[in-house]
């Protein structure tokens, strides 16, 4: 049963998504990224490459089964979609920012009928409305950390990455309404006849998300050295270990490692004798 995933068509979660998908073993057709519409070597599924902003009304009218899209637009439209995974990129925070020059530290001393400046109207408004603030909520498409400068709002609410265009701009964060990364969203619509390719399909993304910050170590180890081995390099359920041909004092190991972990690891395995020492990346882990 054929599938159709949805992948923003630029900006911060494009990139990611493709290679996350080409390391799933998706390969999408040559120049695909400037298409609408795309192939990949599953013959049974499609990728549409949309703007993120619209990804979610797709799925969730069903018109595409899947989508990657940033879970700020997801809260934003409000609309019923299955999240089915986190997938920890693209990450940003929606937050609450005014002038420097205001004083203000905390969302709860803004203001009432105070105007803000958002292309995110409903979080933002539904935020205010929490705090039991009134304020005039003005909706812009984009650059809304300009909008005080020009004495067209007293305050914002936007996506913040690093922080730095609110600098730029004399801004300061007083509240994060929300925090946001890239999801895979489900139509709802699209679960209820196409379940298991679903389930399969996120599961691949996963394992390629598992298979992050992982190593595979290959090394030749004196076979009294062993148990210490095990001690340091557990593996994901213990080392693999392998004869050498015509060596009865030597074996094999294999074993996955944490990246963060592999400086020291090599330095141990030296340490104690090890030879042929040998790392490789890893596109997916599927436990």
């Amino acid at each position: 049963m054929s599938l159709k995933l949805a992948v923003p068509n630029k900006g911060r979660l494009k990139e990611r998504t493709v290679e996350i998908l080409r390391q799933a073993g998706l390969e999408i057709e040559d120049g695909a990224e400037r298409k609408l519409y795309a192939t990949v070597n599953h013959g049974d599924m499609s990728v549409l490459f949309l703007r993120a902003q619209d990804i979610v009304r797709f799925v969730h009218s069903g018109a595409v089964d899947m989508g990657i899209t940033g879970w700020d637009i997801v809260l934003e439209t409000d609309l019923d979609v299955e999240k089915m995974l986190d997938l920890d990129y693209g990450r940003c925070r929606l937050s609450v920012a005014v002038p420097e020059a205001t004083g203000i530290t905390s969302a709860k001393d803004i203001p009432d009928g105070s105007k803000v400046a958002t292309s995110f109207p409903h979080m933002a408004g539904k935020f205010f409305k929490e705090l039991g603030k009134e304020v005039d909520i003005i909706t812009v498409s984009g650059a809304a950390e300009v909008t005080p400068h020009l004495g067209v709002a007293d305050l914002i609410v936007d996506l913040v990455s690093s922080g730095s265009t609110l600098k730029t701009n004399k801004l300061v964060e007083v509240g994060v309404i929300a925090e946001s990364q890239a999801v895979l969203v489900a139509s709802k619509k699209s679960l209820a006849t196409k379940e298991r390719e679903m389930r399969e399909l996120a599961a691949a993304i996963e394992s390629v998300l598992a298979a992050e910050g992982k190593r595979y170590l290959m090394a030749d180890v004196p076979i009294d050295v062993l148990d210490e081995v095990r001690s340091f390099l557990p593996g994901v359920a213990g080392p693999t270990i392998m004869n050498i041909a015509g060596r009865d004092d030597i074996v094999a190991v294999h074993v996955v490692v944490d990246k963060a972990e592999i400086y020291d690891s090599v330095n141990r395995l030296k340490r104690i004798g090890a030879s042929g020492i040998l790392i490789v990346p890893i596109d997916r882990i599927d436990p």
